[in-house]
């Protein structure tokens, strides 16, 4: 991985060495120097999370596209500028640029760090030199939030890239718990027989292939108190599909399955950042899904908390599985609403592509929300039917349910049993962020690896 500079926000009147240029639908601000505006109608057209260094202008000068001008398009753009920023090793060490005029300090400064973010295997990625954007003096409350969720979010990163041969199952329960303290959070770590007790069968069951046990985090941001809002995230460490095993192209990617728990414990410490009065409780079942003498085969009969029994036709579909105990595990609390996030299935990425996540769930209010949440902080849902002749592809044969339908409305039919562990009268959401949760590689808006896509949306 090559040097990069450090990248740091200030709040100052100082004058600064270095400008960014917002391009929103190809036009510039108005004060922008003719060199600039040259440049850019020569060579850039401003596309969403794309940016250029300005050849020819009087001092440094970047230009980052922000599209159709959609919070979707903005972040892109601003995280865009941190990279290409991060990026400059030419630029003097201690060099300042001035943000845009107008620019939001808490929103264009957690994009901008979030393109200066880079994680190595190998240790901390070297930096050398530093490198400031700086928002107006009064704009030091907007830095500060900015800089503590960067600062959240990098760690969450950290921790979702790291590698699953890294530790055990019950090393990252414990690593994410003391992870969830450090920001505020109240944590409690189910270990295997904790949840034998609680019948987590289903649970339980994902985990035996790899002899690590399952494990669930509940990480609480106690609030105001009154009635909690539930976040529950999947998180499959590694997903080689047990015994029905995936091909072996591309099964790298499956260390991003975790994404969901990574997220939705980031929105939980988010809340604790900004001192919200909602009460939040994140719910994060973890197991290994590996094929092992011990693994749960096709065909297998397990129960889960609420004792609704699951014929396991694939077991590559154990995302549904572990997320059906942890849902129980929410609702036994009675919490006001409860929402879900799973990298849980490869066809949202053929209906949504990369660019929005699926959503479904019972409760109007709470879907309508989330989905605003959505187009304010640009992350995206689109909805999905979730009508109960779905529910029908999966009856079971010699149980209540299967844990795959008939490999049509695969998105749909995974939420549609997701349902069947949420009981009535609660307000329940499931967002499929399989197509969003990762990058697969460098793009001009961000490091390659976990997104955490979803972490704005609940927190929001």
């Amino acid at each position: 991985m090559k040097t990069l500079r450090t990248l740091s926000l200030l709040a100052s009147s100082a004058p600064a060495a270095g400008e960014l240029y917002p391009v929103e639908d190809g036009r510039l601000p108005p004060s922008v120097p003719d060199t600039v505006r040259a440049f850019a109608a020569a060579s850039f057209e401003g596309a969403a999370g794309s940016a250029a260094w300005v050849v020819g202008a009087a001092r440094p000068s970047l230009l980052f596209g922000t599209g159709d001008g959609s919070p979707a398009a903005v972040r892109a753009g601003y995280a865009a500028a941190g990279k290409a920023l991060a990026s400059a090793r030419w630029l003097p060490s201690g060099a300042v640029f001035a943000a845009p005029e107008g620019a939001d300090a808490a929103f264009a400064g957690e994009a901008l760090l979030s393109g200066a973010y880079a994680f190595d295997a190998r240790g901390t990625p070297e930096r050398e030199g530093t490198v400031a954007v700086a928002f107006p003096a009064d704009a030091a409350d907007g830095v500060a939030q900015a800089a503590k969720t960067a600062e959240i979010l990098s760690a969450m990163r950290d921790e979702a890239n790291r590698s699953a041969s890294d530790r055990t199952t019950g090393q990252v329960a414990a690593d994410w718990a003391a992870l969830a303290a450090r920001f505020g959070l109240l944590s409690r770590v189910y270990g295997p027989e904790d949840l034998v007790g609680e019948g987590c069968g289903a649970l339980s069951a994902v985990a035996r292939g790899a002899g690590e046990g399952a494990w669930l985090l509940r990480a609480e941001w106690p609030g105001e108190g009154g009635e909690a809002a539930a976040l529950v995230g999947k998180a499959i460490l590694f997903d080689a599909g047990g015994i029905c095993l995936k091909p072996a192209k591309n099964m790298e990617w499956m260390q991003y399955d975790l994404c969901g728990g990574a997220a939705v414990l980031a929105a939980a410490m988010l809340c604790a950042a900004r001192q919200t009065p909602r009460r939040v409780v994140a719910w994060v079942p973890m197991a290994k899904n590996l094929p092992g003498r011990a693994a749960i085969l096709p065909g297998d009969v397990v129960r889960a908390k609420n004792g609704k029994t699951v014929e396991v036709i694939n077991t590559d579909a154990e995302g549904r599985l572990i997320l059906a105990d942890a849902l129980c595990m929410a609702a036994a609390e009675k919490p006001a609403a409860i929402a879900d996030a799973a990298t849980l299935t490869g066809a949202v990425v053929i209906a949504l592509g990369h660019y929005a996540a699926g959503l479904m769930g019972c409760g109007a209010p709470l879907l309508d929300a989330l989905r605003a949440a959505g187009e304010a902080t640009g992350e995206r849902l689109w909805p999905l039917p979730l009508w109960p002749v779905y529910g029908q592809a999966l009856k079971g044969r010699f149980a209540d349910l299967k844990n795959m339908g008939d490999g049509t409305a695969g998105t749909i039919t995974a939420g549609a049993f997701l349902k069947e562990f949420v009981p009535e009268g609660i307000p329940w959401a499931h967002v499929d962020i399989a197509g969003t949760a990762w990058k697969e590689a460098p793009e001009a808006d961000g490091a390659p690896g976990a997104t955490l896509f979803g972490a704005f949306i609940f927190f929001n």
